[in-house]
Formats: C-alpha cells, sequence, structure tokens
C-alpha cells in the first residue's frame, strides 16, 4: 500500500465549509453528499494548498478570512521535502504542514513548515505531490496544446532531450533575428548616427587638445594679461631686497641682515645662544640673496609679448569650441571622443555584423529543422505507444471498441524550417501539431476528441490518460472532481473499478455523485450540511457498515430507506469487495 501523502486538510470559513476536518488515508477516498453541500470545496482547499489562484469571493459570507491547513507526509529525499526544507521550512517526523490563508479583501499568505513562503513555492511543490482534475481539465484537453504537452509528458526523455535543445536553439534564433532585424531597419538612423560622430570626432582631431591643457592656457593667459603689472611689482620686490643700482644710498634688506650678522659675530663666542641666533641670520640673509636672484630671473623671463597673449586666446577659444559640445572640460571632451570612436566603430562594422548574423542565423535555421526533425520522430514513436496505452485502459472502461491516436501534423510555410524536405511553421515547441483523435466503435472514422466524444466518453478518456501516466510519470496523490460526468450505467462502474486499481499505487480521492463509483472506494466521506445551511466540524464524517449503505441508496434513489435502494447498495458494496 502506498503511504498517504495527504493526509489531513482543515477547512475554515471557506465558501459553504464554516469548520471542517477532511481525514484522508491510502487508497481510494470518495468525498459524497448533495449537491451543493460543499464537496467541491474539498478540491478547491487543495487547490489553495497547492499554490492555486486566490479569490476573496471564496471566503464566506461575514467572515474577515479563509483558512486552509493541511497535513502532508513526505518521505525523506523526496524532491518535495528538499525543497521545502532548502525554503527553511520545519518536517515534524516526516510531516509537512501546509497553510494558506484569504482575506475578504482577496489578500493571500502561504506558510510550509512553520515558515511564511511565497505562494509559487506551493506551485512548485504541487509538481511533485498531487495530480488535481476537474471537469475544467477535461475542457482543457480539447487544447492542441494540452495534447501535446500530454505526449511529451509520456514520452520523457525521449522528447524532452531533444525539445531541451530544440528550445535552446530557439531561443538564440530569435535573438539572432531580432538583432538582426534591428540593425537592418534602423539602418537610416544608424547612418546618421555614424556621420554625426564622424564630424564630431574630425572636430576634436583637427583641434588635438590635450589632457589639462585648458587649465595651463587659462593659468598663462592670466598671466600674459598682467605682465606689466608683474614685472614693477618683481622689480620693487627686488629691489627691496637687494639694493636698487640707481639709488647706491638706499637702504635693503639684504644689506639690513648683513649689518646684523656683522654685530654679532664680533661676540657670539661668548654665548651659545647668541651663537645660534647669529646662525639663522645667516639664513636669513641666503634665503634673501636666493629669493632676491629669482625675482631678477622673473622679471627677465616675463614674457610680456601681446602677439602670444593673442594666440593663447586663440587656442583657448578653440577648446571652449569643443567643451561647448561635447563636455565641460577637455578631460570630457576627450572622453566622449574615446566612446565615439568605439561607438562609430560598431556602427561602421554593420555590413561586417550583419554578413555575420545572416551566416548564424542560417546555420541556427538549418540546426533547428534537424533538431525539430528528431523531435517530431520522437513524438511520432511515443505517440504509437500512448494511444495504445490509452486504448487498452478505454477496454477496461467499458468502452472495448474504442480507438484512440494521434495526428502529428505540420504546416507548410514559406518562412519555416525545412524538416524532410519540406519548409514547415515551427515555434517554441517544435513543428509538430498534435492532436488526439477517437473512434469511439469500428467502423467510425477517427475525429478530435472535441468533435467525436460525448461528456461521458470524455471523462473515460481523460481518466485512461491519467491511469497511463500513473504507470510511466506517477504522483502521489490524485484528486478527481467529477471525473465521472455524464457517466452512468456500466461505465460508471468501470470508471468506479479502474479508480481502485489506480489507488493500488496511490492515493486517489475522488469527488462523485455515482454510487457506482463510491461503492469502490475504500473509504467514504459524507459532506453534508446542517440547518443553517453551513458545513460544521461534524459535516464532514467517514461513512461506514450502515451509513455507508444508507448514503448508496441516497444516491441510488434519493430514498435512503428504500428497501430496494438498500438492497442494491449492499450489491455494489459485495461486488466492489469482490472485484479487489
Amino acid at each position: 500500500m502506498v503511504v498517504s501523502v495527504l493526509e489531513e486538510m482543515r477547512i475554515r470559513s471557506l465558501g459553504v465549509i464554516d469548520d471542517a476536518v477532511v481525514e484522508l488515508s491510502p487508497g481510494f477516498t470518495a468525498v459524497t453528499g448533495e449537491t451543493g453541500a460543499g464537496k467541491t470545496m474539498v478540491v478547491t482547499s487543495l487547490g489553495l494548498l497547492l499554490g492555486g489562484r486566490a479569490d476573496a469571493a471564496l471566503v464566506r459570507i461575514g467572515a474577515r478570512n479563509a483558512v486552509v491547513e493541511g497535513r502532508i507526509a513526505v518521505p525523506d529525499g523526496s524532491p518535495a521535502g528538499v525543497r521545502a526544507e532548502e525554503a527553511g521550512a520545519e518536517l515534524d517526523e516526516g510531516t509537512l504542514l501546509v497553510s494558506r490563508t484569504v482575506s475578504s479583501e482577496g489578500r493571500s499568505r502561504a506558510h510550509l513548515g512553520g515558515r511564511s513562503v511565497p505562494v509559487g513555492l506551493l506551485a512548485e511543490l504541487a509538481d511533485d505531490l498531487v495530480a488535481v482534475h476537474g471537469q475544467s481539465d477535461q475542457q482543457g484537453l480539447l487544447k492542441l496544446s494540452r495534447q501535446r504537452q500530454a505526449l511529451d509528458r509520456y514520452a520523457g526523455y525521449a522528447v524532452a532531450v531533444p525539445l531541451g535543445k530544440y528550445a535552446e536553439a530557439y531561443k538564440r534564433l530569435r535573438a539572432v533575428t531580432a538583432e538582426l532585424e534591428e540593425i537592418t531597419t534602423r539602418a537610416r538612423e544608424r547612418a546618421q548616427e555614424a556621420d554625426l560622430l564622424r564630424f564630431g570626432l574630425e572636430e576634436i582631431a583637427a583641434v588635438e587638445p590635450r589632457a589639462g591643457e585648458d587649465t595651463e592656457l587659462a593659468e598663462e593667459a592670466e598671466r600674459l594679461g598682467h605682465a606689466e603689472a608683474l614685472a614693477s611689482a618683481a622689480a620693487v620686490a627686488h629691489a627691496a631686497l637687494a639694493g636698487n643700482p640707481e639709488d647706491p644710498e638706499g637702504v635693503d634688506a639684504g644689506t639690513l641682515v648683513a649689518g646684523a650678522q656683522r654685530a654679532l659675530e664680533a661676540v657670539r663666542a661668548h654665548d651659545p645662544a647668541l651663537a645660534a641666533l647669529t646662525d639663522r641670520i645667516g639664513e636669513i640673509g641666503i634665503l634673501l640673496r636666493d629669493v632676491a636672484g629669482e625675482l631678477a630671473g622673473y622679471a627677465d623671463d616675463l614674457d610680456a609679448d601681446p602677439l602670444r597673449l593673442a594666440a593663447v586666446e586663440e587656442r583657448r577659444a578653440a577648446l571652449t569650441a569643443l567643451t561647448r559640445k561635447y563636455g565641460e572640460d577637455v578631460a570630457e571632451v576627450l572622453a566622449w571622443a574615446e566612446r565615439s570612436a568605439a561607438r562609430l566603430t560598431e556602427l561602421e562594422g554593420d555590413d561586417e555584423r550583419i554578413g555575420e548574423l545572416t551566416a548564424e542565423r542560417d546555420g541556427l535555421r538549418s540546426e533547428l529543422g534537424a533538431l525539430a526533425q528528431e523531435l517530431s520522430e520522437a513524438r511520432t514513436e511515443a505517440a504509437e505507444r500512448f494511444a495504445a496505452a490509452v486504448t487498452e485502459e478505454l477496454a477496461s472502461l467499458a468502452m472495448p471498441h474504442a480507438r484512440v491516436s494521434f495526428d502529428i501534423r505540420q504546416t507548410e510555410d514559406p518562412d519555416g524550417v525545412e524538416v524532410n524536405g519540406r519548409t514547415v511553421a515551427y515555434g517554441p515547441a517544435g513543428v509538430d501539431e498534435v492532436e488526439l483523435l477517437l473512434a469511439p466503435h469500428p467502423g467510425a472514422p477517427p475525429r478530435p476528441i472535441a468533435k467525436g466524444a460525448s461528456g461521458g466518453e470524455l471523462s473515460r478518456v481523460m481518466l485512461a490518460v491519467e491511469v497511463v501516466f500513473a504507470g510511466t510519470d506517477p504522483v502521489p496523490t490524485y484528486l478527481f472532481d467529477e471525473v465521472d460526468a455524464g457517466v452512468g450505467g456500466k461505465a460508471a462502474v468501470e470508471i468506479g473499478r479502474r479508480l481502485a486499481r489506480l489507488a493500488k499505487k496511490a492515493q486517489v480521492v475522488v469527488v462523485t455523485h455515482l454510487p457506482q463509483v463510491a461503492a469502490f472506494a475504500d473509504r467514504q466521506l459524507l459532506v453534508e450540511k446542517t440547518n443553517d445551511g453551513s458545513v460544521t466540524r461534524s459535516g464532514v464524517k467517514v461513512l461506514e457498515g450502515e451509513d455507508r449503505v444508507r448514503e448508496l441508496s441516497r444516491m441510488l434513489a434519493g430514498q435512503e430507506d428504500s428497501e430496494t435502494a438498500r438492497a442494491h447498495a449492499e450489491e455494489l458494496l459485495a461486488a466492489a469487495r469482490a472485484d479487489a
């Protein structure tokens, strides 16, 4: 017996359910009750636990929020357990606690193993834990994309490996094609941009600015503009320090310092302190002579040539013309030139780049065609096995003469990729259009299940598909919401029998209105309302013995106490036990 994955759910303030606990067990559990009693809320609750979309309308009128809590048994080392622990969840002896809260305003919160987590994480875990199927899934099976996904899922690695390679090549082809289109469609804009960059670079090259040149020229212009004042000040300072030849009687700083030094030299030997001062005065004299010499040299070197000033101003004007266009200073102008040169190289390389991209695009299209062919061949081989397995299952579901097949085709497209000598349309999943066909009886031509299957037949096809998946890509728990819709009589009995067989490999929970299905369950849960129209904690109970016979009688004839219905119910239970 497979260990139950979903052990218990507590549901509060969700739809008609006030506060109820749904206890589940390994094997086949049937959930029954009157129409509108809240059976489907079981499926809705599980959907919320597994990351389904939250809807404020689900919150019971008058309640602030709806809460669903679940206890899931997670085997050691299972993908779901590992992922939960990576998210920080704590497992209690192999049990994972999951909680989902939906407020009346529509806000939603999720907790996993005592830790708040994104709702998306619950959806990730759902892939490894539970397969949920309802009537909406039957409609989903009518979509060609879903049929292709079902076939790919069945095929496993045979399709997954080439599909992964194809997807990578397809993604790269889209990127290359987009870049190629961008270059070619914007050719005029890029040419205009290149002309502007080329003009700017030529303008800068004509001036040939040097880094820091603008600062140097500003300083020189300031000096040349005040040359006379600078020369006069230097001459006055030189005369004050070294004397004026035209005034031999004048007193200068050098003469005064020299006199002071001579006066002290005569007595320095009598006091070390005075000797130190005498040395310092000597140093001052040397410094004065050095400064005086530099002032004389400064005055001699000072260029007061107005022609040089004009040349400096002209050069500064040329640099200013550049900084007005390309940057605040020469450094920024040079940086702009460096960036623009690189961009111009890129733009001027468009022709070469177009050639490279075109060659890569053609190579990718050829590669994509080869991968698409490999993918199509893998799907074709898997389709034969898948169809045969589903057909065999349908024979066990009271459709012994039904035949399922796949139509795998491609659409001609001159802009497509070449596969087997044909140019066909392609997409992210390959070139194949996959359609599931059903011939319900001998002589009937295979037709798309959307057109060739009744509601009851579609239910059985979906169940057969899921049973086949259980043998190749199983999950621990399957939950079916009225998968038996539109079915009755012998077909209902066969569905119940097949669900019971599936439950030998996995936990199966079925919301059903058919007694023929419920009779095969290992455990039957009854959902019933109280007098005020709500489902309370006592409103979900396990049926055993006489209670189960009464519920099956109600489902059969609408009369719990009908002797005929009771006899029929007991007969159904006996037949189911014998079949087990």
